[in-house]
């Protein structure tokens, strides 16, 4: 158990296996040196064609990670629920930013910088696993994303952003209609009747306003089938 006076970054790093196993000299420094920053619902939190200032973690709420609208339109490549990381690519790089994170409700982050993220890449067996964890991760949704381009029916699209494909943990997450219909990029309607194709398959509930999968594999199968 934490006091009740640690800070929100301070346990969320204890969490975290990399963090555990550095030495305690290390631990204090990276935790001086973690940066927060909170956004409401609708707010870009890091824009497109900055320069990159380190790695994040989502320490509560909602994001997902876009293009840069044209003509109101912009493609979603990820998203990212609360506890998990991203931008390890980004900061692997020396080129600005080349997408926008928007938050999808009230969001805090938490920033590694890069000082401390390439001081980690070059001393740490640990943090440099879980580096190769999280890019095989993005391996996995890329690809997902690429077969996401030839699927033909929005339940198909709505599916794969409720799946494990499209984010990068597999525990129970829980979504509005109006954040998956922002996510998908079509209307809430739409969204709506794709839902509750998908509840009639027994492969999503409905409840309160939220979307929960009630059947993982299923729902992969159903993602990568033919259209009907």
């Amino acid at each position: 158990m934490f006091p009740s006076t640690t800070s929100s970054r301070s346990r969320f790093l204890a969490t975290q296996s990399w963090f555990a196993r550095l030495p305690l000299s290390t631990q204090t420094r990276v935790g001086e040196q973690v940066l927060c920053t909170k956004g409401k619902k609708g707010d870009v939190l890091l824009h497109a064609n900055t320069p990159v200032e380190g790695c994040y973690a989502v320490l509560s709420g909602l994001v997902k990670l876009q293009s840069v609208p044209v003509k109101g339109r912009s493609s979603t490549f990820l998203g990212v629920a609360c506890g998990d990381w991203f931008g390890e690519g980004s900061a692997l790089k020396t080129e600005p930013r080349r997408y926008e994170v928007v938050a999808l409700r009230d969001t805090e982050l938490l920033c590694l910088p890069r000082s401390e993220f390439d001081q980690l890449r070059a001393t740490s067996i640990e943090f440099n696993q879980f580096l190769v964890k999280q890019l095989n991760l993005r391996v996995g949704q890329a690809m997902a994303l690429i077969e996401a381009s030839r699927l033909r029916t929005p339940e198909q699209r709505v599916a794969l952003s409720l799946s494990p494909l499209f984010w990068s943990r597999t525990r129970k997450l829980s979504l509005s209609q109006d954040e998956l219909a922002n996510l998908v990029g079509i209307s809430r309607q739409t969204t709506n009747r794709a839902l509750q194709s998908l509840a009639q398959r027994g492969l999503v509930t409905l409840e309160f306003g939220r979307v929960d999968i009630a059947d993982h594999e299923a729902l992969t199968r159903f993602i990568f089938s033919s259209s009907e």
